[in-house]
């Protein structure tokens, strides 16, 4: 996946907004809640999302993924290379992670949201 492609899949989630944050990081949210990082020289890697504990222990586990730094308790992993994974497996995990950041906002605010 490219970063191109990586923000198009981010950006095209209901509700979802993109900050640069942190010098250079284009941080992805909904409802001000982040649910993805992508670094400057994402290409090499520099993407982070949330997981669901049953994808995080598998992406980890098998060297998919590393935990996030900073995040990992909250079960976020990093991509070490974008561009080695395939584009509908990371848009994927990108509408996962938006659902479960999704599903923690307010009745409120979701429905402001449209979702």
């Amino acid at each position: 996946m490219s970063p191109e492609a990586f923000h198009a899949a981010a950006m095209a989630l209901p509700g979802a907004t993109m900050t640069v944050q942190w010098g250079d990081d284009q941080v992805y949210k909904v409802g001000d809640k982040m649910f993805a990082v992508m670094g400057p020289g994402a290409a090499q890697g520099g993407v982070s999302f949330k997981a669901s504990d049953v994808a995080f222990e598998v992406l980890t586990e098998t060297g998919r993924a590393i935990p996030a730094p900073y995040l990992a308790r909250a079960k976020w992993v990093k991509l070490d290379d974008l561009a080695s994974f395939d584009d509908a497996e990371v848009a994927d995990w990108l509408k996962t992670a938006h659902a479960l950041v999704a599903a923690k906002l307010t009745k409120k605010a979701r429905a402001q949201l449209g979702l």
